[in-house]
């Protein structure tokens, strides 16, 4: 299933708002704390962008292997193969990937990406997404320079083919 990402801007009264209601939620609201912490995050200043994810009623999403074609990844192992072969990823590389193939068909730019991965602000530095997308290309591309998976879309980003 194609997953959409959205993207709302808070005002600062919507993000007060929501932050009073997540401290009274639930306590089998699990998320709720990591949200309030987001927005918190939000509110002063110490990120400008929030990215969420929701899961499927009843499943855990992150359990699900994604297959593309060969490309077989296994959130839960944290592990990818292509056919039978297994394929060493670093951590980055694999939660880079992760985030592209959970989200296929999907442009996005290298600062999201940064920020999907990363914990921290986002470093201008293009060319720190560009080399490790260049050696995920190398790693799972059948030929590198004739990309299959992961797509470039001149003057925005990346994606994921959703045509494999």
């Amino acid at each position: 299933m194609k997953k959409r990402v959205g993207f709302v801007s808070l005002d600062a009264a919507t993000v007060s708002w929501l932050s009073e209601k997540l401290k009274t939620a639930p306590a089998a609201a699990t998320g709720a704390q990591e949200l309030l912490e987001a927005l918190s995050d939000l509110a002063c200043g110490g990120s400008q962008t929030l990215m969420l994810e929701l899961g499927d009623a009843g499943t855990v999403s992150s359990a699900s292997e994604i297959v593309c074609g060969e490309l077989h990844i296994s959130p839960a192992a944290r592990c990818v193969r292509m056919g039978q072969r297994e394929i060493s990823l670093t951590p980055k590389e694999f939660d880079i990937l992760l985030f592209l193939a959970r989200n296929r068909g999907e442009v996005f730019t290298k600062e999201q990406i940064y920020q999907a991965v990363w914990d921290g602000e986002y470093v201008m530095d293009d060319s720190n997404i560009m080399a490790f997308i260049r050696k995920l290309r190398k790693k799972i591309e059948p030929h590198p320079d004739a990309p299959e998976y992961i797509l470039t879309i001149w003057g925005i980003g990346y994606k994921f083919n959703d045509n494999i």
